[in-house]
């Protein structure tokens, strides 16, 4: 009888979807004590997860396990060698937080433009009215910089061309066709483009490629004022010199929703950087975008149940076919 458990909670409609399989029991676990993992994950046939770092350490709990599922896109916390050894499959949920991600970087935009939070905060200590020392802009007739053209990167192209800004995109794993197929420009010189961009917005994954992309040459040679995003992965990012680069106002503004170190549990000197907005890596948990990255987890343990994991959610595809 196979056993799934959730470490964390996921919605109720997927727990519903898994229990409504016959023979196959869910669990979700009361906390993540180091007791309660011990006493329970050795049960598991079926993990999904949500922001567990899932290491050797841990798999060697989970002699029974087939298939580790998680409720999202990013795994750089996940031991994936490691699975693949074992013959164990990893599946994300590709498209279930693309909508939810694009409209919080597109949120971010407009936040840091208009100087959201500036102006909040000065409506509560009673100065009204535009203050010269805090500029806002539109969105409109402004270039953006979209760095990675996939699932999430070609939403947040659609949804900044609806506001009327110029699109410049830099995948250099694509063909420039495809991205000027898409009604984009294609970027071959990346400093030249940053040096133009009005905002730059990153929606990579992190890798030996892309770790600290944005480190201080990158904020240095972007347009004097301009604005960072970032709502892919925190280690895209070189936090010292975006701090440093925010206080001397080389970069104008940023937003942020994710850190090189998660959960934030200490003061960190980036968040006390003038023009910085951020949030607690939440730009994918919309109530619409948690469902789908839920039952996209279940649908992908019941598909292994059955044999027939769709090859496109697996992250390590050398297993299928071997997995038993």
């Amino acid at each position: 009888m196979p056993h799934v458990i959730c470490p964390q909670p996921i919605h109720p409609d997927a727990l519903a979807l898994l229990r409504a399989r016959p023979g196959v029991t869910v669990e979700i676990l009361p906390d993540r004590t180091p007791a309660t993992l011990a006493a329970r994950i050795p049960e598991a046939d079926a993990l999904i997860v949500r922001t567990m770092v899932v290491d050797r350490a841990f798999l060697a709990m989970c002699p029974k396990l087939k298939i580790l599922a998680r409720h999202g896109v990013g795994y750089d916390i996940i031991d994936v060698p490691a699975l693949t050894e074992r013959r164990i499959p990893l599946t994300i949920t590709p498209e279930a937080n693309a909508v939810s991600v694009a409209e919080h970087a597109l949120m971010m935009m407009l936040a840091c433009m208009r100087k959201l939070t500036s102006y909040d905060a000065n409506l509560r200590h009673f100065t009204w009215g535009a203050q010269p020392g805090q500029p806002s802009f539109e969105l409109a007739g402004k270039t953006v910089l979209v760095v990675g053209f996939g699932r999430i990167g070609t939403r947040v192209a659609r949804l900044c061309a609806a506001f009327n800004m110029r699109v410049l995109v830099r995948d250099p794993f694509l063909p420039k066709g495809t991205i000027r197929g898409a009604g984009y420009e294609p970027v071959d010189d990346l400093p030249a483009a940053l040096a133009e961009a009005d905002i730059v917005t990153l929606h990579c994954p992190s890798n030996a490629d892309t770790r600290r992309m944005a480190d201080a040459a990158f904020l240095n040679g972007m347009r004097r004022g301009a604005v960072l995003v970032n709502t892919a992965r925190g280690t895209l990012v070189d936090e010292a010199a975006l701090e440093a680069a925010l206080r001397s106002g080389q970069i104008g503004a940023a937003g942020l929703d994710v850190f090189e170190e998660e959960p934030v549990t200490t003061p960190l000197p980036l968040l006390g950087a003038p023009n910085l907005i951020c949030t607690p890596h939440v730009a994918a948990s919309t109530q619409e975008g948690l469902r789908r990255m839920a039952l996209d987890s279940a649908a992908a343990v019941l598909a292994c149940f059955d044999g027939r994991l769709d090859p496109d959610v697996v992250v390590n595809r050398e297993v299928l076919g071997r997995n038993d």
